[in-house]
């Protein structure tokens, strides 16, 4: 139990008089017996000292089995009646005493129950018990600790008129004071020291005894279960919006915005693409109350659009740094902040920004450290995101962050092969669209992409007649024998190269007549085919 420094209760005559011998013959032999001239002064000697008032109130009541009232019990212990009073009140929100009011007195005795208190040091969780006008009657140490208060401080405190953690904010407030007679559960958020926290609430209507109710309000921590679904949300609802994003959206502007949302607080951090004809990097963004308009202010101009040699840079000595080394988050300190330095601010700007500039920047936007995460899927680098920190600073959600950008890294990859393929079909629609000669294109799961004008005005066939190639040649041919010629002869390659291989087959036109044709086959990179039907 924590001792409070109280002062003395009996000021009677007697009892100064008795001080009064005790000091003078404590002082008569050193001459001081001039400077006890007044009863304060002997009552400031005393108060000092600390006293168990609660286990030293309690030892008297068990020893009197008929009770003692406010006014007994005060002048036993020598406590002030109100200072005893506040301790019985104490004592008795812990269920350690009981009381009944016997004429114009009140009667403590030694409770025969177990205590409450008992029960509440016995859970993690913390509990709070108020009166119906949310006065508090007990805490457990749990919230004690959690709120910074002694119990003989929260005892007595209103919640509707004090700040206390969690249960006086307005969304809580009403919970409370909504609850009548049966419990709620609810989950309630607060946020404290620039950091979010989630609890379970239990609000349980309490009675006291057969006049005085109550409520008891159960807080069950419940952040870290919290932010743990929360970050499965955020995840699974980035890799649908990835995947939905249209094609001329930006896929590094959404990254820039997904981070945001991760990085609560002082966020600093930047967003580059990376050009792999080129072999630089483009700054997209540079996000951060203030950061892009600080490092304009002392450069003179805006760094989004600056291109940045990285390959040059990164991939010669002493760095060596290739797609995979940097693939995973790494963390890199600056100077003046470290002495650790791996890599300077101006390195990591290929060594673009002068470097004077370079640690102005440092200083003027406390960057400390650097939290470095390429975009790799992989062995092929198509950005990198670089989260700035002050020294006493740190990253929270890292796994998280390293999750979204694996995600973008694949939807960057994904998207630029669909571009590569796209350009392919478009440079085959071109290249059939001016051949000489009866052409078609099919895919590595041989659907027709595409019939060129002259198949149509020799065959018949357009494109609305064809569709599977396994499903159009049975029309076009008829002969089993030929079929199995030709998806002979249209077979990809094993080998990836681009052959041709002639043979000759009859073809039923659209119109029902019969062509002989020569057939050749030429494989393509990536998995397409183009067949030639010449007549033979």
């Amino acid at each position: 139990m924590h001792k409070t420094r109280v002062g003395i209760g009996w000021d009677g005559p007697f009892f100064y008089e008795t001080l009064k011998l005790f000091f003078s013959h404590l002082f008569s032999s050193h001459g001081r017996m001039d400077t006890i001239n007044n009863h304060q002064f002997i009552l400031q000697l005393i108060m000092e000292e600390d006293q168990d008032v609660p286990g030293l109130i309690q030892k008297l009541i068990r020893s009197s089995p008929r009770g003692l009232t406010i006014s007994d019990i005060s002048k036993k212990i020598n406590k002030n009646r109100n200072i005893t009073a506040k301790y019985l009140d104490i004592l008795k929100a812990e269920g350690k005493v009981d009381a009944r009011q016997v004429g114009s007195a009140r009667v403590y005795w030694l409770s025969q129950r177990v205590p409450l208190s008992a029960f509440l040091c016995f859970t993690k969780n913390m509990i709070v018990i108020v009166d119906m006008d949310l006065n508090v009657v007990q805490a457990n140490n749990q919230y004690l600790t959690m709120a910074g208060l002694l119990k003989e401080e929260i005892i007595g405190m209103n919640i509707l008129e004090e700040t206390l953690p969690v249960i006086s904010i307005p969304e809580t407030i009403d919970i409370i004071r909504s609850v009548k007679k049966d419990q709620v559960i609810t989950d309630v958020r607060y946020v404290g020291d620039g950091a979010e926290y989630y609890y379970k609430m239990e609000v349980i209507p309490t009675l006291f005894d057969e006049e005085n109710k109550g409520l008891t309000i159960v807080l069950e921590d419940i952040t870290e279960q919290k932010q743990h679904d929360n970050n499965i949300e955020f995840l699974a609802r980035s890799a649908i919006d990835l995947v939905d994003l249209p094609p001329d959206a930006d896929i590094y502007e959404y990254v820039s915005e997904r981070v945001i949302e991760l990085l609560p607080g002082n966020l600093r951090f930047i967003v580059e693409s990376y050009d792999p004809v080129s072999k630089k990097m483009l700054l997209k963004t540079v996000q951060g109350c203030g950061f892009r308009e600080d490092i304009r202010s002392l450069l003179g101009y805006d760094v989004v659009g600056l291109h940045f040699p990285i390959e040059e840079s990164f991939s010669a000595a002493p760095f060596h740094e290739t797609p995979l080394t940097i693939r995973a988050m790494r963390e890199m300190h600056f100077r003046p902040f470290f002495e650790d330095e791996e890599v300077s601010l101006y390195d990591f700007c290929a060594r673009m920004i002068p470097e004077e500039d370079c640690n102005k920047i440092l200083l003027r936007c406390n960057l400390a450290k650097i939290y470095l995460t390429g975009l790799v899927w992989q062995d092929r680098l198509y950005g990198i995101v670089g989260i700035f920190l002050g020294k006493d600073e740190s990253l929270r959600n890292k796994q998280v962050i390293e999750s979204l950008l694996r995600q973008a890294s694949i939807a960057i990859a994904r998207r630029q092969t669909e571009e590569k393929l796209l350009c392919s079909k478009r440079r085959i629609h071109e290249y059939l669209t001016v051949v000489p000669v009866p052409a078609m294109c099919i895919d590595n799961s041989n659907r027709i992409l595409q019939i060129n004008p002259v198949f149509t005005k020799e065959y018949g066939y357009t494109n609305d007649e064809c569709g599977n190639f396994e499903e159009w040649i049975q029309k076009a041919v008829i002969d089993p024998e030929c079929q199995k010629v030709v998806n002979t002869i249209i077979m990809p390659d094993s080998g990836n190269n681009v052959i041709i291989k002639p043979d000759v087959v009859p073809l039923q036109c659209l119109d029902q007549t019969e062509k002989t044709v020569r057939i050749k086959t030429v494989q393509l990179s990536d998995g397409m085919r183009t067949l030639f039907w010449e007549p033979a």
